[in-house]
């Protein structure tokens, strides 16, 4: 992959991995240049998606960016806040966020995923103008979908380890796993809502 190449990917846009029925749709930010060169998304050396995925347990072993269409067997998906390539996240505007947060709702309320997780406190806070938003489980629902604000993988955020970070997917991945076997215990009809 050459520097023009990534240039030239400035702008595109990287497909959804999406289905209906899943238990977690993961939400970047948006795409980098090295994702809309290669259509993969968290494609760039050094980003940490794929490794956390793996050690939190929702992967039986690490996929690569080129394998992302499993993710749909193990009823996980992936999309953006902002669906516009860019070197950075900061070369996005605020109303991108907004807009993008609007399309997110949308597109949540028809694919009705139990968890949106979104990579990225700073993401969420701005698409969806929650300020006090912390990581972890969000008050906000989508529907009767739940939100989950994860720590973002890329390898600038330095401050979050890999194994702390396994460790926040893990917790949102236990969540998602409990409110499956809610959801399919008939003892559960009537009784309670599921976490």
């Amino acid at each position: 992959m050459t520097p023009d190449d990534l240039q030239a990917a400035r702008g595109h846009v990287v497909p959804d991995v999406v289905a209906g029925g899943l238990r977690v749709l993961f939400c970047g930010i948006n795409p980098g240049l090295m994702s809309a060169a290669t259509g993969h998304h968290f494609a760039r050396p050094g980003n940490r998606f794929w490794p956390v995925l793996h050690l939190s347990g929702f992967t039986p072993r690490q996929l690569r960016p080129d394998e992302q269409d499993e993710l749909l067997t193990h009823r996980l998906g992936i999309t953006n806040v902002v669906a516009r390539a860019t070197a950075r996240a900061d070369e996005l505007t605020a109303e991108e966020f907004r807009e993008g947060g609007r399309i997110l709702t949308a597109k949540v309320q028809l694919l009705r995923p139990a968890w949106l997780a979104v990579v990225g406190v700073t993401a969420y806070r701005t698409a969806f103008g929650d300020r006090r938003a912390v990581i972890g489980p969000q008050d906000r629902r989508i529907g009767g979908t739940r939100i989950w604000a994860l720590p973002n993988p890329s390898g600038l955020n330095a401050h979050w380890t890999p194994a702390t970070m396994a460790e926040e997917y893990g917790r949102l991945r236990a969540a998602a796993e409990a409110r499956g076997r809610l959801a399919r215990d008939p003892r559960s009809e009537g009784g309670g809502s599921p976490a």
